[in-house]
């Protein structure tokens, strides 16, 4: 046993003479080559004998040779001294890929975002916040591009890239932001961030329990990461970002903070997907949440066809499921029909021209809709209708199918995006306001409520302003729901301290339909009097002379650049 021990540091003969003749490279690669199949071969009838036969350090070099990658062969010569040579050798030719696997070239593509974000600051819009810095995931794509997550880059200031291996940070440019699908687009100007990088190719949408791989930079260290899970899911998701309702799928791979914006691979290499978020509950483990490729390409072939991002159509409508007998029949539904009714319509959409509440749409683009308004989607499976929709790119249009009162019409409806009344975002611009003898108004967004109330705010909101978030439509294209958001005290509004986040409905007895209809009301006002009418019946009474005097005072004491934002202007 101690004469087998102190073998194994003993340096073999082939070592000897590789290094008698370095120059023969190709000379020792062709042996260890050759050694493959018979290392193969012994280990075979090794099995098969009533003892094991003691193998030597060059058959231990074959043998791991087959399994590791080229990038940890060098970790392994300090563990195998009489083999340093031959494996030296063995690695100073082209790597072998196909023997490593397909993932390994993939994964150069994908990178870390480094982003500095400067955010508004919504609560007092004069303002921006203390700057910050995040770190996230990017994969490169063809057109000398590279793909990451909108939350990534919001209210961006610099973004920088870094390739994988690279100590490099490269300026990217934001080309276009996906708000609804949480999808950025960057570029590089730097021709030598684009050297010796092939772009990743998209592969076709996973079925249930397909391997992914999901690749990036999550928290917990500095390198790239790799977990793997199967497809759980497929369904229509709500994404956070975008407060909106698209395709994803839901895997049971790890997605940590920091993997937001990394590609996730099927067992070909391809990418399927980008993971965006995943669900932090008591009750749940492993889930994640990954975008798929159905709404990448409709992201990219927007950009490339527009010259920006313009969205996701909606057909703007609510809907309520037919599946009560009762409810079919008071609607003069047969048999042979089925569909969902419609409970309200977008004032803002172009639908609302031709279709009518009570309607029942029975299929949308050739396409059945059943009574709990699902579509047929793939074998087994069955989808909301709305993912037909969103297949769709604004403008486009679609045939949709009714009945009403008992007859089948048809309309061909052009599609557009969705008005809010509260808008999810406001497009990465600063907040808008305007002051008035220390009130401050404002147009109320969520990113508002979330600067007022917290990351609850849709359950510590006013219910006023949560009831016009949640069911309020708006009536037109450019209402807003102004707010008197705080007063600055100052003796021209005492008793008025008081007064926060209440809607003005209207002022001087005028309706009130966004900010800036508001603003050049009150910069025009010649009346003696600034009559503001605010929700439950309550007024605000303001001498105008006076009013507008006190401002600039206010103004200087709370060191505010300008009554009113630029973009009312």
């Amino acid at each position: 046993m101690d004469k087998a021990v102190r073998k194994r540091g003993r340096k073999p003969k082939n070592a000897v003479d590789a290094e008698a003749n370095p120059n023969s490279n190709t000379a020792v690669a062709e042996e260890v080559v050759a050694s493959l199949n018979a290392a193969a071969d012994t280990t075979k009838s090794d099995r098969r004998g009533s003892k094991r036969r003691r193998k030597t350090g060059k058959e231990k070099a074959d043998d791991v040779a087959i399994v590791v990658s080229p990038e940890r062969r060098a970790s392994r010569h300090s563990d195998h001294n009489g083999d340093c040579d031959i494996l030296a050798t063995v690695a100073d030719g082209p790597p072998q890929w196909e023997s490593v696997g397909k993932v390994v070239p993939s994964m150069d593509a994908v990178v870390k975002v480094f982003c500095v974000h400067t955010e508004p600051n919504f609560s007092l819009p004069w303002q921006r916040k203390r700057q910050y810095s995040s770190s996230s995931s990017g994969f490169i794509i063809g057109g000398r591009r590279v793909l990451t997550n909108a939350h990534s880059v919001e209210h961006h200031t610099q973004v920088k890239v870094k390739k994988r291996g690279s100590d490099t940070k490269y300026l990217a440019t934001v080309l276009a932001i996906g708000t609804e699908c949480d999808i950025a687009m960057l570029t590089v100007n730097d021709d030598e961030f684009w050297e010796g990088i092939s772009p990743l190719e998209f592969g076709d949408l996973p079925a249930l329990q397909d391997a992914v791989t999901v690749v990036g930079y999550p928290i917990g260290g500095d390198t790239i990461s790799v977990t793997s899970g199967v497809v759980s899911r497929i369904e229509i998701l709500s994404y956070v970002h975008g407060s909106t309702e698209l395709l994803g799928l839901q895997i049971d791979a790890a997605i940590n903070s920091g993997n937001s914006g990394g590609p996730a691979f099927n067992d070909k290499g391809e990418c399927v997907g980008i993971a965006f978020q995943s669900l932090k509950h008591e009750d749940a483990e492993n889930i994640g949440y990954v975008i798929p490729t159905p709404v990448i390409m409709h992201f990219i072939q927007d950009y490339e066809k527009n010259g920006e991002y313009t969205g996701f159509p909606i057909l703007g409508v609510e809907w309520q499921k037919m599946e009560n007998p009762d409810l079919r029949m008071s609607m003069g539904m047969g048999n042979e029909h089925k569909g969902v009714r419609i409970k309200r319509i977008e004032p803002t959409a172009p639908e609302s021209n031709v279709l009518n509440p009570s309607d029942i749409i029975l299929s949308f683009d050739g396409v059945n809709v059943a009574n709990d308004g699902t579509v047929p989607f793939r074998h087994g499976e069955r989808i909301g209708f709305s993912y037909l929709v969103s297949q769709k790119y604004t403008g486009d249009k679609a045939l949709v199918k009714i009945l009403r009162k008992s007859k089948i019409h048809e309309f061909n409806i052009k599609l557009a995006t969705h008005k809010r009344l509260i808008p999810a975002h406001i497009g990465g611009q600063p907040p808008s306001y305007y002051i008035i003898a220390g009130f401050v108004f404002t147009p109320v967004s969520v990113p508002y409520l979330r600067s007022e109330y917290g990351k609850d705010y849709d359950f510590d909101a006013p219910v006023k302003l949560l009831d016009k978030h949640l069911h309020a439509m708006a009536q037109s294209i450019d209402e807003q729901l102004v707010v008197v958001s705080q007063v600055l005290v100052a003796d021209i509004n005492i008793g008025y301290e008081e007064i926060v986040n209440t809607q003005v409905v209207a002022f001087n007895n005028k309706p009130v339909r966004n900010l800036k209809s508001l603003a050049d009301m009150v910069e025009s006002c010649n009346e003696e009097f600034l009559k503001f009418d605010l929700e439950y019946d309550q007024i605000v009474v303001l001498r105008t002379k006076m009013a507008k005097e006190a401002t600039r005072d206010i103004l200087l004491t709370h060191c505010i650049p300008s009554a009113i934002s630029s973009d009312l202007t």
